[in-house]
């Protein structure tokens, strides 16, 4: 079948991991294919191994996932053909790898386990039926893992780099916070002085003022009529 496997577009979280990977999964490339009794096997190989991987002839030949170091191939993921037709619903993606049930030495095949390494890795998707194999897709691109990082390999020195210059920053913040602290409280300082000051100086003016301003100056007052003339003539004319 013309059809070639990959990784799923879509965006997704962990769609490529150091263990497994997200495979799009197939619509409508079996139909016309398949009978009821058919079954879909996804057969995984190391990117290298793909040449000498053959098809097998029944289930019971199936390479098993617990084989994969020396093997350099399994099949997993068995699903009826119906799970793939047009009109089925069904998971946009297949996880490959995802079962880490598998680690388990007493675990039955056919089992999707977590992959070993990085890879890379090809996959292909084949239709068995009760006389074998009865159609199958080419191989996909080289899936290439992520790898984890081994704790050895973290460089100690550029650990204590980062935090000294989480150390320094946090000094040089909390610094900051007390010089603004400082700035502010002198400021606040100085105004609330030059409030003071006005305030003294309005009660001062006030109070000069209270003194002074309801008190009349003192005028000369002429005397009464007809006392203290002098001579005596003199009011007599007048």
């Amino acid at each position: 079948l013309p059809y070639v496997p990959h990784v799923s577009p879509t965006a997704l979280l962990g769609k490529v991991t150091a263990t497994t990977f997200a495979l799009e999964r197939p619509r409508c490339v079996f139909d016309g294919h398949a009978d009821a009794s058919d079954a879909v096997w996804l057969a995984v190989a190391f990117a290298n191994a793909t040449a000498t991987f053959r098809n097998p002839l029944s289930r019971a030949d199936v390479p098993p996932y617990k084989q994969l170091p020396t093997a350099r191939s399994y099949m997993t993921l068995e699903t009826a053909a119906a799970a793939y037709s047009c009109s089925a619903p069904s998971l946009p993606v297949l996880r490959v790898g995802g079962d880490t049930a598998c680690r388990d030495q007493a675990r039955q095949d056919p089992c999707n386990g977590p992959l070993p390494s990085p890879g890379p890795y090809r996959v292909k998707f084949l239709l068995m039926g009760c006389g074998g194999p009865k159609a199958e897709t080419r191989w996909s691109e080289p899936i290439l893992l992520r790898r984890a990082v081994s704790p050895s390999t973290i460089d100690p020195a550029r650990t204590r780099r980062g935090g000294d210059v989480v150390v320094i920053a946090s000094i040089l913040a909390s610094l900051g916070a007390v010089l603004a602290t400082a700035v502010l409280g002198a400021l606040g300082a100085k105004v609330w002085g030059c409030l003071r000051h006005q305030d003294l100086g309005t009660d001062s003016f006030i109070r000069r003022s209270y003194r002074t301003h309801h008190i009349p100056p003192v005028l000369p007052q002429p005397p009464p009529p007809g006392c203290g003339c002098s001579p005596p003539g003199l009011c007599r004319s007048a």
